[in-house]
């Protein structure tokens, strides 16, 4: 914009002083404005304009022929002049506000306001479509027939595309790979009808109240809950839901995971941010509790001055109490957890709940 107000302040080189600017109306003189633009080799993003408007500026230009110096120069002062008076925007239409307002409101508000007013989210429905986690392209795809698929595979950008057929079975990955051959005399008004038809699809799920699964959530309460209290409760979840069971187990992170799932390399990260004392005691129970190959794994990719302190401290700690013990050990998972949500550790993904 504000490379917009310096071209437009440019005086109209060669402009007879006393001469009268024609009359021009609105339109024309928008035309004058975007043909000043377009010729300093200003990126004019025209086709966010509705169609009629792109047409109408379109035709316009066509008809101007010549406008004189002293024309353009009113021109210019006046488009300068109301750019100066604007002190705030507002998106265009309820479409653009709850694009603007997304993440703001709650998605409950931006669901009901949309249904209300039968509105899509943005408007190019590619963008919000592009936006998609993989899961949920796969989920759209296999939907869909194979032409609109291809359609969409198309849109994606290649990174995202590539994920798309990774997640898809093989044979309809390659049927829909081909059909993207036949996608050539696609037009513009049906590729938007058909992303329109697609995010149409996203309005029709309802609004969950929790952005975490329900094994999720079970696994995250069971990794702060004694073992005695997580052994028990699986166990009644095997005879409830053995299948719920096993997904809850796949989240659980407990100290005897240690080993497996935590890199090497992130183990003096991890010391760095439990309290000695507190790792100290988890050790030391651990270390009483079947549990030796955690805090061997951990004093051996630690550095061998830190290995040999704890290890004394470990001794002069002795026996430690059950709860003081499982508290201890809970901190250090605890403080896991909080450098994965963080991003600076990542942990291995446990895929089979037998070796949990």
């Amino acid at each position: 914009m504000q490379n917009e107000v310096a071209i437009a302040r440019l005086p109209a080189p060669g402009a007879k002083k006393g001469a009268l600017a024609k009359t021009l109306n609105g339109r024309a003189k928008a035309a004058v404005v975007v043909r000043l633009l377009l010729n300093e080799g200003a990126d004019l993003p025209l086709e966010e304009l509705p169609e009629d408007l792109q047409a109408q500026l379109t035709k316009q230009m066509g008809i101007m022929g010549l406008v004189d110096r002293t024309t353009l120069s009113s021109v210019i002062q006046e488009f300068a002049d109301t750019l100066d008076g604007i002190g705030l925007t507002f998106p265009n239409g309820l479409a653009g506000a709850l694009t603007a307002m997304d993440g703001k409101i709650s998605p409950q508000t931006a669901a009901r306001l949309r249904k209300e007013a039968g509105v899509r989210q943005a408007g190019d429905p590619w963008v919000r479509l592009r936006d998609l986690a993989t899961e949920d392209l796969v989920e759209l795809a296999r939907a869909e027939s194979i032409e609109v698929a291809a359609v969409l595979l198309s849109k994606l950008d290649v990174e995202s595309a590539a994920a798309l057929l990774g997640q898809l079975p093989g044979p309809l990955a390659r049927r829909i790979t081909y059909a993207v051959s036949r996608t050539g005399s696609v037009t513009p008004d049906t590729v938007d009808r058909i992303g329109l038809s697609l995010a149409s699809r996203l309005d029709l799920k309802p609004v969950v109240a929790f952005d975490d699964g329900p094994d999720e959530r079970v696994g995250a309460i069971l990794n702060q809950s004694t073992a005695m209290t997580r052994d028990e409760l699986l166990s009644g979840l095997d005879e409830a839901d053995e299948e719920f069971a096993n997904a809850v187990r796949r989240t659980i992170f407990t100290f005897a995971h240690i080993p497996a799932r935590l890199a090497a390399r992130d183990v003096p990260r991890l010391m760095r941010e439990v309290d000695q004392a507190i790792l100290v005691t988890a050790l030391q129970a651990a270390m009483t509790s079947d549990l030796g190959e955690s805090v061997e794994f951990l004093l051996a990719n630690t550095s061998t001055r830190m290995a040999d302190s704890l290890r004394e401290e470990m001794q002069e700690r002795g026996s430690v109490a059950l709860m003081d013990g499982e508290t201890a050990m809970t901190a250090v998972i605890a403080a896991i957890r909080r450098l994965e949500l963080g991003g600076d550790i990542q942990l291995t993904v446990q895929a089979d709940p037998e070796d949990q």
